[in-house]
């Protein structure tokens, strides 16, 4: 079952796919949401798409069962996608459909939304329509107004909802069938707060961040954290700022991070070199959108794999890990929090539009899975006088922080220095030092997991992906497994240092392999080819800001010459 909710910015969409996201999560429901939207605070066309199953859904589907149309564009736009048994919930005063369309099922929304309190509760009115149409009461919406709103709001808008659902009851419907709900404890949560959460939760206590899209969740969600958990939470000037403070508190002892997109993450590249340099712990979220420049500010893409792969000046090491789905993401977060501390480097966690703003109902995460540890030097190792970057056979030094030691200083320092922290130029000194940072990649590239693997070892076609694509990946391979191929799925989360056993195991022995990527020149599979020497056959790339859907991806597939 699909419904989408279309209309203009400021119409209340977030509200009524929230509303009824929860509600449905509430009754047992497998419930994913996403959301189409545009760079304006008011006006342009946004939807939202609502796919409700026995179990939660790994993609959203073209498909629409239900169509919520506050403005005429959504029906024009969307009209394609509805099927013949659709139903189309509009206001007839101000909406107009085809005289020819007969699916269409009028409510005056925003009278009924007056006589309620307010035309502004439209929504609320659309929400009961939408409820009745689907079989379900409003029991569980109303509970949940009166958990969002102050009480006057939340009654008058519960009035408003049940004027929708009572306005439906009144006219000749069908219903629509959903599937059994289960009966099991979920949690309904987006990608931007599953990474703070875990962030939290892994001990982070520090964020600086500048509001960039499609980032800004995760520091919003610290930021209404603060006054009950020990976290601090600064909006800086700019990303260039947010970094070095983000480095600051690092190098003072808090698990730190910032949060980001393209364009600010290229204003953050010196402060990278500088937490190489001084090798200081730090993470770094970057949410992927399409550039260059200012681009596709809220849209999705993968473009930015070779530019945090490559960022900074000089080298160092560093780790790269991506969100593939909200399940994995919140155990990789805290990963990310354990080798940036494990192995004093920048850690730059790649998430994207889609992954950030995509909400799925799921099983509650087990926190004791989550590890915190600091990695720092203890009293009874210590030896004096300390060094700071003293040469070690891994190449990790110990760690201490300022102050950690009486009499003890702690030098740390963005020129290239020796053993103690203070400032060299002899060249076998620089050398020494360039060799120390490089040598934490053997025991880093260890720690990197291998890719996931969805299918048999040998069969007709290996798709290849990484990523937020997951789950629409993992759709189309079961679209192609009900056709009778032979498909396997194998999907990286850790990408640097690559991990690449199980590819090279595999590669062999499927005659057709295909890379799947959100940019138009294939980065990951450039990246699979100049570590394994491994060239796919295909490439299905897509490049327009939108995501992937499962039937593109087979498509793709069965039309390869």
């Amino acid at each position: 079952m699909n419904i989408l909710i279309g209309g203009a910015a400021g119409q209340g969409l977030d509200t009524i796919a929230h509303l009824l996201g929860k509600s449905l999560q509430r009754f047992g429901f497998g419930v994913l949401t996403s959301k189409d939207y545009m760079s304006r605070v008011r006006g342009g066309h946004n939807f939202s798409c609502l796919r409700i199953e026995q179990e939660t859904p790994w993609a959203s589907a073209q498909e629409i069962q239900l169509l919520i149309a506050l403005n005429e564009e959504t029906y024009s736009l969307h009209k394609g996608n509805l099927t013949p048994q659709g139903r189309i919930i509009f206001d007839p005063d101000h909406v107009s459909l085809p005289n020819e369309e007969k699916r269409g099922l009028p409510i005056a929304l925003r009278e009924l939304a007056k006589e309620a309190g307010a035309a502004i509760m439209a929504n609320s009115v659309a929400v009961g329509a939408a409820l009745a149409l689907l079989g379900l009461t409003t029991n569980v919406t109303e509970q949940l107004l009166h958990e969002v709103f102050a009480q006057k709001i939340a009654t008058s808008n519960g009035k408003a909802l049940r004027a929708g659902y009572d306005e439906v009851a009144k006219t000749n419907h069908t219903y629509f069938t959903l599937p059994a709900p289960m009966e099991k404890k979920q949690i309904f949560i987006d990608g931007n707060s599953l990474l703070g959460m875990s962030a939290l939760a892994s001990g982070c206590r520090f964020l600086s961040a500048y509001p960039m899209t499609p980032a800004t969740g995760i520091m919003t969600y610290l930021a209404a954290k603060q006054e009950n958990h020990d976290v601090v939470v600064e909006q800086a000037e700019d990303e260039i700022a947010a970094i070095n403070m983000a480095l600051g508190a690092s190098y003072t002892g808090a698990r730190a991070m910032t949060c980001t997109s393209g364009g600010g993450f290229a204003l953050m590249t010196e402060g990278l070199s500088l937490a190489g340099m001084t090798e200081t712990p730090l993470v770094i979220v970057v949410a992927m959108r399409p550039g260059p420049a200012t681009g596709l500010p809220t849209r999705t893409g993968q473009a930015d794999l070779e530019f945090v792969l490559h960022a900074g000046h000089g080298e160092f090491p560093r780790a790269v890990l991506s969100a593939t789905h909200l399940e994995d993401a919140f155990y990789r977060i805290n990963k990310a929090f354990e080798l940036a501390d494990k192995y004093q480097i920048p850690v730059i966690f790649l998430s994207d539009q889609d992954f950030a703003d995509t909400v799925r109902t799921l099983p509650p995460f087990d926190f004791t899975l989550l590890q915190h540890n600091r990695y720092l030097l203890d009293d009874d190792v210590l030896t004096s006088p300390y060094q700071r970057y003293l040469f070690t056979d891994d190449g990790i030094s110990p760690r201490a922080l300022p102050g950690q030691f009486a009499g003890e200083v702690v030098l740390a320092d963005s020129d290239e220095h020796d053993e103690d922290g203070h400032i060299i130029e002899d060249a076998e000194a620089r050398a020494r030092m360039s060799e120390k940072r490089q040598k934490k990649l053997v025991a880093l590239a260890a720690e990197m997991s291998e890719p996931e693997v969805d299918g048999a070892d040998e069969g007709d076609l290996l798709l290849i992906g990484w990523g937020s694509t997951y789950g629409v990946i993992k759709e189309a391979t079961h679209a192609l497994r009900a056709q009778g191929q032979r498909v396997t799925h194998v999907h990286f989360a850790d990408l640097w240092p690559l991990p690449t056993a199980t590819i090279n195991k595999l590669f062999s022995h499927f005659p057709h392999s295909v890379c799947v990527e959100g940019n138009a020149t294939g980065q990951f599979a450039k990246l699979l080819r100049r570590e394994t020497g491994h060239l796919v056959d295909q490439l299905i790339l897509k490049y327009d800001g939108r995501p992937f859907w499962a039937n593109e991806i087979v498509k793709e597939v069965i039309n390869y010459d």
